[in-house]
């Protein structure tokens, strides 16, 4: 079963249990000020929109913990990939290649958390990520050879905060 199976399962399940504690007078989590959505079950919801050419969440930070991404790219043109990127550096300084990729085994970048690759215009999906505290880097790192453009280089790159 995928991460994302589990994880619609885990919430379908969270979601139900919250339906009958309803019924003795339980009460549904909030959302922290600030801070994001608070989804059944926990955690936090970070919207992401992709486009050409930027990557933006709301908000820019999240407490330590699960937090989901929900993803979409709003195009109008190009497919994207979402990579969340442990890292010291901020957006702008992350190592590139001479296409202007990022090279994601460079110094500075202490991990890569996890990606969803190949989003198609006009579409969502969602990513759970179990982050530490530090900062991260959201961003697409396609290459696109026919039009020599790298994605990121074209400023679709994001400050990402976790306290």
């Amino acid at each position: 079963m995928s991460r994302t199976h589990k994880a619609r399962l885990g919430a379908t399940i969270v979601a139900g249990a919250l339906i009958v504690g309803a019924c003795g007078g339980g009460t549904s989590p909030s959302p922290t000020p600030g801070v994001g959505s608070v989804p059944p079950g926990g955690g936090t919801t970070i919207e992401v929109t992709l486009q050409e050419w930027a990557v933006v969440a709301v908000p820019n930070v999240a407490p330590a913990g699960d937090v989901t991404f929900t993803v979409t790219n709003e195009g109008p043109a190009d497919p994207h990939e979402f990579v969340i990127m442990k890292t010291d550096l901020g957006a702008s300084a992350l190592p590139t290649d001479e296409n202007g990729v990022v090279d994601e085994a460079g110094t500075g970048i202490e991990l890569v958390v996890d990606e969803i690759e190949d989003i198609a215009v006009g579409s969502s999906q969602d990513l759970t990520a179990n982050l530490a505290a530090g900062k991260y880097v959201l961003l697409c790192n396609i290459y696109d050879e026919a039009e020599q453009e790298a994605h990121f280089k074209m400023g679709m790159r994001f400050d990402f905060t976790v306290n």
